[in-house]
């Protein structure tokens, strides 16, 4: 297996990213993150293809937390994979597992989008005694059931493309306009085809059937989530092609989400990290100080 150590001076023309970089040891990997600020931990995660640029937009409103957002293995500063095969739903969740232990997080508010929901959610249900809180946004817990025309198309596009163009998937997956500078910071970890082995295997490991590894994990967050009984926020915007009404999911799997106002993201994509950024993190803000119940 070839591990490629990513070119941090790719990263020195970003202008709205300041944040410190941090890096953990993973197995043989290293992997980034950001941690700012101090106060109640919040844990976010990234999907396809993004990385911890996405959540830059949250800090300054967040400012009164800790917010730490990591890099997946093959994904922003973190290192990268050479070859598709080479990553698999095992090793993000052990990286993940990994990274909350060194860190020793613990009454966690942990926000998930994409990939970082079906990983997250599936940590959260290993270690639910670390979590305080939940914030679902646009994701999904697939268990092997068949998929969309659209998906299947998505995967063959993911697995043949001679090389998967980053910057094309956040347009095309985005309500607004993106400018050409933050689309250039998307492309900034993804120098040629060899550093996209991860944003490459994510589409081709959303379990396929009711056999796939990655199942019983996913499945554990289903039963865990239906149970939990601490405060969950779902916040989903309303123009995501992708994921766009799975809101009504979560509704009805998490008891406590029903107990917070039904909040639609209004004019975002799939990435509504970027798009509404600030929006999302004064919703997140006012949970947090359980300004959201519903009276």
């Amino acid at each position: 297996m070839q591990i490629l150590k990513t070119d941090l001076t790719r990263f020195e023309a970003i202008k709205d990213f300041p944040y410190q970089e941090n890096f953990i040891d993973f197995d043989d990997f290293k992997m980034h993150y950001i941690d700012e600020g101090k106060g109640e931990t919040i844990l976010a995660l990234h999907g396809e293809p993004t990385w911890s640029y996405l959540y830059r937009k949250f800090i300054p409103t967040l400012k009164d937390y800790r917010f730490i957002a990591p890099d997946l293995i093959g994904f922003g500063k973190s290192d990268k994979i050479v070859g598709w095969k080479n990553y698999t739903f095992d090793l993000h969740f052990r990286s993940l597992e990994h990274f909350i232990h060194k860190l020793d997080l613990n009454d966690i508010t942990l926000v998930v989008q994409d990939w970082g929901g079906m990983l997250g959610l599936s940590l959260l249900a290993k270690y639910p005694e670390r979590f305080k809180r939940v914030v679902v946004l646009n994701t999904f817990l697939p268990v092997g059931k068949k998929m969309s025309l659209f998906f299947k198309i998505w995967r063959m596009y993911a697995k043949y493309h001679p090389s998967l163009s980053i910057s094309t998937i956040l347009k095309r997956g985005s309500f607004q306009k993106l400018s050409k500078e933050v689309l250039e910071a998307y492309d900034a970890p993804f120098p040629n085809r060899k550093h996209k082995g991860g944003a490459v295997a994510f589409p081709l490991l959303v379990p396929a059937n009711r056999n796939d590894p990655a199942v019983k994990p996913i499945q554990k967050a289903r039963d865990v989530l239906s149970k939990w009984n601490k405060p969950a926020l779902v916040l989903f915007s309303d123009k995501d092609k992708i994921l766009g009404g799975l809101d009504k999911f979560f509704y009805k799997l998490i008891p406590t989400a029903k107990e917070q106002q039904k909040i639609k993201i209004k004019d975002a994509g799939h990435f509504l990290q970027e798009e509404k950024g600030e929006e999302i993190a004064q919703y997140i803000h006012k949970f947090m100080k359980d300004e959201l119940r519903v009276k």
